[in-house]
């Protein structure tokens, strides 16, 4: 088995030995809330302070107990930016590094454009942790350090989720945000190509931190693509996707991929020249069903962030799509709207961006691509800005007041 099939947590920087907090193994407790939010990250955090906001019972289960770095290019684009506003989330005084321009650089070429639209990077772990404090604070029932095993129905009206322990929680309405982990039972396709993402800090040498102090660079390689950018502290996030089929070229190492990146894409070897890895090892994902938007779903079962919609990574649009889909989402359990009915208006509404994004993630592995496309960007560097823009989230739709519902 591949060593970098799961999520790794056994970071340089965090306790190897920290367990999650487990309640008492009491069988069957049964405890029913308004609504049930399984996962902790941006989308389920997001959806809970929403729903919480206008008087709502949530309870929200997250299976790590305090907020971790995860697999991410924690790239915040103009709309993302915007939804952690309305959610009183203030990424400046997080440390978020302001992003204003994108580069694409292949072998030895680069080329760079200002982006089109205001953009910040910051650390997953940053994020989770002031999107949770948000949660709590508007008086939602978090559950860290809890794992849902199964999610079934106790009833006609009634969701299930029974956690490692035997014990279950209900709710007539619940919202999927596990992120990249399914449940038994709502398993998203599989992956063809076998993505395997990567991530790991590093801290660059002056010279090459100065280069890329305020832009997010996006490097190609056979198999797959790259993204550097800075983040808080002075570190600078590198993430990566490969198809299985090249990581096995390189023995399915960390260190051999590293180097052949760096081999492929002499810019990034430049980026990494006398950079210090922060990471004992890095942090890895497997199956990332790219270009998956969840056409339906079942009554009372709501769909957010990965769960409901994967876009290739190079858009940058993740956390702007866990955050749309997480307003939407509540959006619509406030307004009656049954979850299929939702699901489906959902993927119509983001099935443009995504066609457009695989067509264009298709091209970013295309051999003579790679050749010739930072020197056509050279040429015609508004394509860059023209595919940001195409590749965005519409932020229009579903607009919520978040005040709470005594002052709404």
């Amino acid at each position: 088995m591949n060593t970098y099939a799961v999520e790794r947590y056994n970071l340089s920087t965090e306790s190897a030995k920290e367990k999650p907090v487990r309640t008492p193994s009491l069988k069957r407790i049964r405890v029913q809330d308004e609504v049930l939010i399984l996962g902790g990250g941006v989308a389920g955090c997001a959806a809970s302070i929403a729903l919480a906001r206008k008087g709502r019972h949530v309870t929200l289960i997250e299976r790590e107990e305090t907020p971790r770095h995860k697999v991410c290019g924690e790239f915040l684009s103009g709309e993302a930016l915007e939804d952690l506003r309305l959610l009183g989330i203030d990424v400046t005084s997080l440390g978020a590094v302001p992003i204003n321009y994108v580069r694409l650089a292949a072998a030895r070429r680069a080329a760079q454009a200002p982006l089109p639209f205001p953009a910040a990077s910051l650390t997953r772990k940053a994020l989770d942790r002031a999107l949770v404090a948000e949660a709590i604070a508007a008086g939602v029932n978090v559950e860290r350090g809890r794992s849902v095993q199964v999610l079934g129905r106790a009833g006609t009206d009634v969701w299930q989720a029974t956690l490692e322990d035997g014990t279950t929680r209900e709710a007539a309405t619940v919202f999927l945000a596990t992120g990249k982990h399914d449940l038994r039972g709502h398993a998203r396709p599989a992956d063809p190509q076998r993505w395997i993402a990567f991530k790991m800090y590093f801290r660059l040498a002056p010279a090459q931190a100065a280069e890329i102090a305020h832009a997010s660079e996006l490097m190609l390689y056979p198999g797959g693509y790259g993204g550097i950018q800075p983040v808080e502290e002075g570190i600078a996030n590198l993430c990566c996707v490969v198809q299985q089929r090249y990581l096995a070229s390189s023995g399915n190492r960390w260190e051999q991929f590293l180097a052949k990146m760096q081999q492929d894409c002499p810019h990034l070897a430049m980026r990494l020249a006398g950079a210090e890895q922060l990471l004992a090892r890095p942090i890895a994902i497997t199956h990332i069903p790219y270009g998956y938007i969840r056409p339906t779903s079942e009554d009372g079962l709501y769909c957010i962030g990965d769960q409901a919609a994967v876009i290739p990574s190079f858009t940058g649009d993740g956390i702007s799509i866990a955050l749309h889909t997480a307003r939407c989402a509540a959006a619509a359990y406030l307004a009656a709207e049954p979850a299929p009915l939702f699901q489906a208006k959902l993927r119509s509404g983001l099935l443009t961006q995504m066609r457009l994004a695989e067509f264009a993630a298709d091209g970013l592995n295309n051999a003579f691509a790679r050749a010739v496309l930072p020197f056509c960007l050279k040429v015609w560097p508004g394509v860059m800005r023209v595919t940001a823009k195409l590749t965005r989230v519409a932020h229009g739709a579903a607009v919520i007041s978040l005040q709470p519902a005594a002052e709404a």
